[in-house]
């Protein structure tokens, strides 16, 4: 049975990012028990479900369902509890994982306590910048208060039709229970040392100086959830204030900037591992071609270097010895360059290479002006990435189809079997 005592402590007292229906049906859960009552016992999960599941693509969907936590303890999953810390390290292994592609977080959570989020989602910004593979999120169905700090770190949110983002606000709650005291003939005496020591105690009604204080701290983390978020969105800070901590659905959180498309998590799945089909497509059409023109510049310079010297006209006595002309000046050996073969054959290894990239652009549905790129002095590399950037963000503008495998595979997550009865009924 869960410590009623205990779970009471993390909600009342203290700053919580977390929605105001899901806080009312705490409340209203923990109120009338703390006169007296109790909490009916909760039968915890033999087997819990795990938090990653790699679908047949190669993506891992990493779940943050129910009410997030600094720590469950042993308040578990079992209480619909999830910890901060279990998400970091369950993100970590699925980008250390090397069979994994990408990684996307399945959210439908109200948020949670305070304590411990912003170091999460600092180290959910560390571990994606530090990783290649993609981070995606979907609310799926909601992603408020602290679960949407959480979704904003991903690079692309998505969101259902009926989904809901926002909530970017705190709140902290103080119950006073002097009055249910006083009709259950208890009265509390303190003894204490510290004139702040019980601001704020349950056992008296919350004095001036004591709610000063809270609204101080709820004041404080409001202002850093905003600045989180309006970093992680790309958004001003005014225009995450002017939220005004309201809750978004569907097509209204995309409009509102907190979102970026529509879309179910199985969409989701389908389009991350289309879009790194394309990329790899990509890379594998350019790299080849790059490296054979790499080598035949190489052979080229090879073959130059490799040619007969003009043979020198044998010496003949009888003849009168030719003129030889004086040493140049130590200033003059000094200006002229010892030999410039060097850079004539840098030279034409870096024309070669932005030759090949800009043939291989072409094939691809991009333009590239291999003359301009030369004459702007841009390297092979930068425009290499150019290429691919526009790849990539062609593919974001279009309209990813992509069906499910038909081939069942053991252990495959509901969300792929969905999708693979979904392609099955159409092609029927």
């Amino acid at each position: 049975m869960p410590d009623l005592p205990h779970l009471a402590s993390r909600v009342f007292g203290t700053p919580l990012l977390i929605a105001r229906a899901k806080l009312e049906v705490i409340l209203g859960v923990l109120a009338p028990r703390l006169a007296g009552g109790s909490l009916e016992a909760i039968e915890p999960e033999a087997d819990p479900a795990p938090l990653t599941s790699i679908t047949v693509e190669k993506i891992a969907v990493v779940s943050v369902i129910g009410t997030l936590v600094s720590r469950s303890g042993y308040l578990d999953a079992a209480s619909g509890l999830q910890a901060y810390g279990d998400i970091a390290d369950a993100i970590a292994a699925a980008m250390a994982d090397v069979s994994v592609r990408g990684v996307i977080l399945d959210v439908d959570s109200p948020g949670g306590e305070v304590g411990g989020l912003f170091d999460l989602v600092e180290q959910i910004n560390a571990i994606r910048s530090a990783s290649a593979k993609p981070l995606w999120a979907v609310a799926n169905e909601g992603a408020l208060s602290a679960a949407y700090a959480i979704a904003s770190s991903a690079d692309r949110l998505y969101v259902t039709r009926t989904g809901e983002v926002g909530s970017i606000g705190v709140v902290a709650v103080h119950v006073d229970e002097s009055g249910a005291d006083v009709k259950a003939g208890l009265a509390w005496t303190f003894v204490f040392a510290g004139d702040r020591k019980v601001d704020g105690n349950a056992h008296e009604p919350l004095s001036e100086r004591a709610r000063a204080t809270i609204q101080a701290d709820v004041d404080r983390l409001y202002a850093e959830f905003c600045a989180l978020v309006a970093a992680n969105r790309g958004l001003s800070l005014d225009a995450v204030r002017r939220t005004d901590a309201a809750i978004y659905r569907g097509t209204l959180a995309v409009r509102a900037g907190l979102a970026d498309r529509l879309g179910t998590l199985d969409l989701a799945i389908a389009e991350m591992a289309a879009e790194l089909d394309r990329a790899t497509s990509a890379r594998a059409l350019i790299n080849p071609t790059m490296k054979r023109s790499l080598s035949m510049a190489t052979n080229e310079t090879e073959q130059i270097q490799d040619q007969p010297r003009e043979p020198q006209q044998p010496i003949d006595p009888a003849q009168p010895a030719a003129e030889v002309p004086p040493d140049p000046a130590p200033a003059q050996v000094a200006a002229e360059p010892a030999s410039d073969s060097g850079a004539a054959e840098r030279l034409r290894a870096e024309f070669a290479e932005v030759a090949a990239v800009a043939t291989q652009a072409a094939r691809l549905g991009v333009t590239v002006d291999a003359a301009d790129a030369l004459k702007k002095g841009i390297a092979p590399d930068a425009l290499r990435r150019s290429v691919l950037d526009t790849l990539a963000a062609r593919a974001e503008a279009t309209t990813v189809i992509a069906a499910a495998p038909s081939t069942p595979v053991a252990g495959d997550s509901p969300i792929v079997r969905r999708a693979r009865e979904r392609a099955a009924a159409a092609r029927a």
